[in-house]
């Protein structure tokens, strides 16, 4: 069958990649094309357009990339239409996606959608839309399933597929010798995949490292940019930036400071201890603080439903805030011991690995069914 997906970030790369591979597992015929990146670019099929001129950050961010998204919008719809799919999965990525989600269920495509948009967030009328133009949605957070049940529709919970990533991680034997780290343990500075993010977060968190010492501070850089974008952040310090590794990173670190996004919860299911940091344009926190419903901004605290990882978000995100974050984490035993033992609570409720697959059955059996329906 013909496949065509639609990731918009560096998250969503990776979890189209997953499915990909389980699509190929069960369906030998499986052609596709996408919009995505590099990880799903090596499972085959034609990549279109890659995230990296996709992925806009924050309500003042679209606006003034207006243009670009709506050629976005405009180059996916023709390829989807020339394409001719017998199913479009959409993954995560909603100012977008349900754009091409109506689009789609117009010209009678099957729709499916994978990680659900998080409309639980701010705007929950959005559902109703949902009803309309989705014909096949997939969870992967255990709270979505009585939420969407509240507002009458169906889905499919599929369990997380970051549990599929960490579980597949093989980890590097050589790495820590490779790069140099033997001699220090690492503190993990994740700071995003958008240039939003890495330039408004890393520079706080560089801010942190000479308050210890004794430890190696290392950057997980984002695979849609190289090294210089980030040495421009560094000035004199010199830190390791190291690429398509963040795994290996996590897997050796002692704390992290991570960017809110799907890396927290992926750093947490490592139980690395971490702190949660988050910083946009003025106009679009304070638009988001008059939107937005829920009490946590990280995953790992959203599916806990308390404070498990501090998050320190926009005048909190500070270079003071986090080296005191920080200490918290790598000196004081109680409060690291404490996070660790939450992190054991937030893995039952995770469940077990499987949602690639779980998912790609799904969307087979679905697409099968839509086909027979057609004749």
């Amino acid at each position: 069958m013909k496949y065509y997906l639609v990731a918009g970030e560096a998250s969503g790369d990776l979890h189209g990649a997953n499915l990909m591979k389980a699509l190929k597992e069960l369906d030998g015929q499986a052609d596709f094309r996408f919009f995505g990146g590099d990880l799903m670019q090596t499972e085959g099929g034609i990549l279109v357009k890659h995230y990296a001129d996709m992925a806009f950050m924050g309500f003042v961010e679209v606006v003034f990339n207006l243009n670009t998204i709506l050629k976005n919008l405009k180059k996916c719809k023709q390829d989807i239409l020339a394409y001719q799919p017998d199913v479009l999965v959409l993954i995560d990525f909603p100012g977008f996606n349900l754009k091409i989600a109506e689009f789609a269920k117009a010209q009678d495509i099957l729709v499916c959608y994978y990680i659900s948009p998080k409309v639980w967030a701010w705007n929950q009328k959005r559902v109703l839309k949902i009803k309309k133009i989705v014909d096949h949605l997939f969870c992967i957070l255990p709270f979505e399933v009585e939420f969407y049940k509240s507002w009458g529709m169906d889905i499919d919970y599929v369990g997380n597929p970051l549990l599929d990533a960490v579980d597949a991680f093989k980890p590097d034997a050589g790495f820590l010798a490779r790069h140099n780290l033997n001699n220090k343990n690492i503190v993990a500075l994740l700071p995003g995949s958008r240039k939003q993010e890495i330039s408004r977060l890393l520079p706080a968190m560089l801010g942190a490292m000479h308050q210890f010492p004794h430890h190696q501070f290392v950057v997980a850089g984002a695979p849609s940019f190289n090294a210089d974008y980030y040495t421009q952040y560094l000035g004199v310090a010199s830190i390791p930036i190291i690429f398509n590794a963040t795994y290996d990173i996590l897997a050796n670190a002692e704390a992290a400071i991570v960017a809110s996004g799907t890396a927290t919860l992926e750093t947490a299911l490592f139980n690395v201890p971490q702190v949660v940091v988050y910083k946009g344009n003025a106009i679009t926190i304070g638009i988001a603080r008059m939107l937005i419903k829920i009490k946590f901004i990280s995953l790992v605290n959203l599916i806990m439903d308390k404070a498990v990882v501090t998050e320190l978000i926009q005048e909190d995100c500070t270079a003071e805030k986090i080296t005191q974050e920080l200490n918290n984490l790598l000196h004081n035993a109680h409060n690291r011991q404490q996070m660790l033992a939450d992190y054991d609570q937030l893995d039952e409720r995770m469940g077990l690995p499987g949602a690639s697959a779980k998912t790609a059955k799904l969307i087979i059996q679905y697409a099968k069914n839509n086909k027979a329906l057609l004749k």
